[in-house]
């Protein structure tokens, strides 16, 4: 690795900074003898921690093999650390890729497409006979022995994309996409071997001009309206189901990220849904005298308000993000992740009017009551600090210590 400084924006830096990243980052790489198979992912730099832990400068130096393979190679000095290009791959592992089968007259292709992630599940060639106007009497029987061998190249391809994309009699993929560049891809979409669990889910028949990978990368390309459309209908499917259950009142949802995280503790939510730009933090906070420890989800507006209480402050055991939190967490609560963007309607919705959260669920809760014991409790605490500041602790008498003896 070179330990030139390649600046890749406008801003100004301290070279030796860079050069002592870059000398860092070169000690991680003597860890590894060859690349990972998923590639690697080395952050390197300086960091200020925040004011609350000081505010001091310290190195920090990340290196990880992402559980899905990375397919470029990308160089950044900057400000910041970018992890643009990792979202795609922290994608919930239970979401299902689109299938792909590339089909010509030379082979055929199946791969799936999960995020930015692709992957060739098997490929073989073909030598089909051509057309051709030779064999005189026995250009009837030259032509019967083509339709019949064109015929079972795509029963051959049915029985392995049925192989590749149907497991417990289910599809195991969101959508398929047929590209071919002939007739040959149409055949198989009306073919009686093709299975119709597989012909449901077709989202996208594209022309290419090549088969093999370079007809795979580029019916990715074509197909990327509609794999992104069949993203956007099932966001759009989901929320109409929310929004449903709270315009028929019928209790089986959640509103806010204080009542959707109690009725996560219940094991109640079914479908968590979460905007997929949630600024929040998550704090685990301890009462120093009592030693009480308190969970506590603020946004960074409402950091500095809520922390400290009335007569203390609470010290910060643990910072972390909530959509961190809750993507490592929300499989203990039984319940599906749904990351939703506000690019619809809803979508808005959910942001600008339900704090970025909410969940469908099993059963109705009812929150008023969890909000009227908070309520209650506040009120409890607020008339006993009245009492404690009343007469006979903060006043001051107009007597003299002598006078009554003491």
């Amino acid at each position: 690795m070179s330990t030139v400084y390649r600046p890749t924006s406008n801003h100004v830096f301290n070279r030796q900074s860079v050069q002592s990243a870059i000398k860092w980052t070169q000690q991680r790489l003597k860890l590894y003898t060859t690349c990972p198979k998923n590639g690697l992912v080395v952050y390197c730099g300086l960091a200020t921690t925040d004011a609350d832990y000081g505010g001091k400068e310290r190195r920090v130096a990340v290196h990880f093999e992402p559980h899905r393979p990375i397919k470029k190679f990308i160089y950044r000095c900057d400000s910041l650390f970018h992890i643009e290009n990792l979202k795609e791959l922290v994608a919930s592992d239970d979401e299902d890729p689109f299938g792909f089968i590339v089909i010509d007259g030379n082979g055929v292709l199946f791969g799936s497409v999960r995020g930015t992630a692709r992957e060739v599940l098997q490929k073989f060639s073909v030598d089909l006979p051509r057309k051709h106007g030779r064999g005189g009497q026995s250009a009837l029987r030259f032509d019967r022995i083509r339709v019949e061998k064109r015929k079972y190249y795509v029963r051959r391809v049915a029985e392995l994309a049925t192989w590749h994309f149907v497991s417990n009699d289910c599809p195991v993929v969101r959508g398929i996409v047929l590209a071919g560049s002939g007739d040959l891809k149409d055949d198989l979409a009306k073919s009686k071997f093709f299975d119709p669990r597989m012909r449901s889910i077709i989202i996208s028949t594209v022309d290419i001009s090549h088969g093999g990978q370079a007809g795979f990368d580029q019916a990715i390309t074509l197909s990327m309206d509609a794999i992104g459309s069949v993203a956007l209908l099932h966001e759009k499917q989901l929320l109409e189901r929310y929004m449903l259950e709270i315009e028929r009142d019928t209790g089986r949802y959640s509103i806010a990220v204080e009542d959707t995280i109690l009725a996560l503790e219940m094991g109640a939510v079914e479908s968590l849904i979460i905007w997929d730009d949630l600024e929040l933090g998550r704090y685990e906070l301890r009462h120093p005298a009592t030693g009480e420890v308190s969970v506590s989800y603020l946004s960074s507006a409402q950091e500095k308000k809520k922390l400290p209480t009335k007569h203390v402050d609470l010290e910060v055991i643990k910072k972390e993000s909530f959509l961190d939190w809750i993507s490592d967490n929300y499989k203990k609560f039984g319940c599906r992740l749904e990351f939703v963007s506000d690019r619809s309607g809803p979508g808005r919705q959910i942001v600008m009017g339900f704090g970025g959260a909410g969940g469908i669920l099993r059963w109705p809760v009812d929150f008023s009551h969890s909000a009227a014991d908070d309520e209650h409790g506040s009120q409890g605490e607020e008339s006993k600090g009245e009492d404690a500041d009343g007469p006979g602790f903060d006043e001051e008498y107009d007597f003299e210590d002598g006078e009554f003896g003491l």
